[in-house]
């Protein structure tokens, strides 16, 4: 049995077997599994809704419309060469952060932030020989990225990102990056041809049926939907459609224990999905991310959206869950993983956003405040009757 080593990445962990490439995993560190009675089915405790959603491809510039939020995110987690720092892990960087800034930057029609961060994120993470983006920059260190895998959601991030760019800044320069990042995507991590649809590797290395014996391995948060909806601007030629509809199928057969929640990380191994062998059995800092980007996208019905619903509401707070038991793991009390809940419930009940939706913490981390940032702008772009609070 080779050597497993623990690394935080964005309040989530990396597996990394020594002497072989890397491959994420996600858990938090230090957990201790909360005291509470036996678990009930949570999906149980929402009734049936009606959920009607358009899908349009929608443009993300100037989605954002908080400018005081956006101030205050950059001013905690941007420095001024670009870098995103993840200021629960060290303050290293990762292909993610760079990409949800990117991404924020455009929808806060923030045109220089968005060239800092790309510079940054050109000169720093595209060290690979191909046109994919190292996923780990650690200050500190020589070389600062030890690490030359990939994480798929952060290529997609940055590639969605430059095509969004392109388009609402009128940039070829923009366009040619992001259509390069994302034909390799399509290359290297996209599989078509196969009986479950079109899957999505989470990494070039250390997911693929030939490397793992419950591969493959997938990630249904790297999943990232608006973006399906907008890469073909850059690169007509990828069947993201593809991608979508097998997202959205593997959502509603990923169901596991009296919860019904997809776990982080996947196995396919057998063609019925079940939580993959090695990494934690937990819905957990990734997954959370799957009804932000349904909700973003507008896509799905209430039987992909049943499970969330009841997560974000059945329980006195927010909290990752192991998927076998049902049983609460860590309470997620930062303000930002609230939002998600608040944009679940404009997008299932209509129920108007609060005060605090819009208004952010100064001890909160890295990760919480951006997927609040990212919850408002998708308020903001769809759901505009209850964004207005």
């Amino acid at each position: 049995m080779s050597l497993r080593v623990l690394l935080r990445m964005s309040g989530l962990v990396l597996a990394l077997t020594m002497g072989a490439s890397a491959s994420q995993a996600q858990s938090p560190a230090a957990m201790q599994p909360l005291a509470q009675p036996p678990a009930q089915p949570l999906a149980e405790a929402s009734a049936p809704r009606v959920v009607k959603l358009d899908g349009r491809a929608l443009p993300l510039g100037g989605a954002l419309a908080a400018p005081q939020l956006w101030a205050q995110y950059k001013r905690r987690f941007i420095t001024p060469s670009g870098r995103v720092v993840d200021s629960a892990n060290g303050f290293i960087s990762h292909s993610e952060g760079q990409g949800y800034g990117m991404l924020l930057a455009v929808a806060a029609n923030d045109r220089m932030a968005f060239e800092r961060l790309w510079g940054w994120t050109r000169a720093n993470l595209m060290v690979r020989d191909d046109q994919l983006v190292a996923w780990r920059w650690e200050p500190g260190q020589r070389p600062a990225v030890s690490d030359m895998n990939n994480a798929t959601d952060g290529d997609i991030l940055i590639a969605w990102a430059l095509a969004e760019a392109a388009e609402f800044w009128a940039d070829a320069s923009h366009r040619a990056a992001g259509r390069r990042i994302a034909v390799e995507i399509g290359r290297k991590l996209a599989l078509f041809k196969t009986g479950q649809g079109a899957l999505l590797l989470p990494g070039v290395a250390g997911f693929s049926a030939e490397e793992r014996p419950d591969g493959p391995v997938v990630n249904l948060s790297y999943y990232v939907f608006p973006a399906f909806g907008r890469l073909g601007v850059v690169a007509p030629e990828i069947d993201w459609p593809g991608l979508m509809r097998t997202g959205l199928d593997q959502i509603r057969a990923a169901r596991f224990g009296p919860s019904e929640l997809p776990s982080d990380w996947i196995s396919l191994r057998d063609g019925a999905p079940r939580p993959a062998d090695g990494f934690p059995p937990q819905f957990s800092y990734n997954a959370i991310r799957i009804p932000l980007y349904l909700a973003f996208a507008g896509l799905g019905d209430w039987e992909h959206y049943r499970a969330f619903h009841a997560w974000s509401t059945s329980r006195r707070a927010l909290a990752t869950i192991d998927v076998k038991t049902g049983r609460e793991v860590e309470r997620l009390s930062e303000r930002g993983y609230a939002s998600l809940a608040a944009l679940l419930a404009c997008v299932i009940d209509r129920t108007p956003v609060g005060p605090d939706f819009r208004t952010a913490s100064e001890t909160e981390h890295y990760y919480p405040a951006t997927l609040h940032l990212l919850a408002v702008a998708a308020a903001n772009l769809r759901y505009q009757s209850c964004a207005k609070g």
